[in-house]
């Protein structure tokens, strides 16, 4: 789903509100966000699901297919996302 058909749903069900409202509200969500995740921090929101980092160890033996060089890969952190039981129900029905 888009930013935009997200912000005409939300102006469908709450017709009061103005568009420029209902944008701000997104971008503040968002960035919110995005702004605990740079900062390596845990992201849950009740029913939807957890935005969590796994850390990746690092790697001495990664070879490069192609050439087959040998690789050093560093340790590192990858960003998951965890679904909660409830969506993962409503989805699966």
């Amino acid at each position: 789903m888009s930013k935009k058909k997200l912000i005409e749903q939300l102006k469908e069900k709450n017709p009061k509100l103005n568009q420029s409202d209902l944008e701000t509200a997104i971008l503040t969500f968002s960035n919110s966000i995005i702004s605990a995740l740079k900062n390596e921090k845990t992201v849950e929101i009740r029913g939807l699901g957890r935005w969590y980092f796994k850390k990746l160890k690092e790697n001495y033996n990664a070879r490069n297919p192609l050439t087959n060089e040998i690789l050093y890969k560093p340790e590192r952190l990858k960003l998951r996302f965890k679904t909660s039981k409830r969506l993962n129900k409503i989805i699966n029905k």
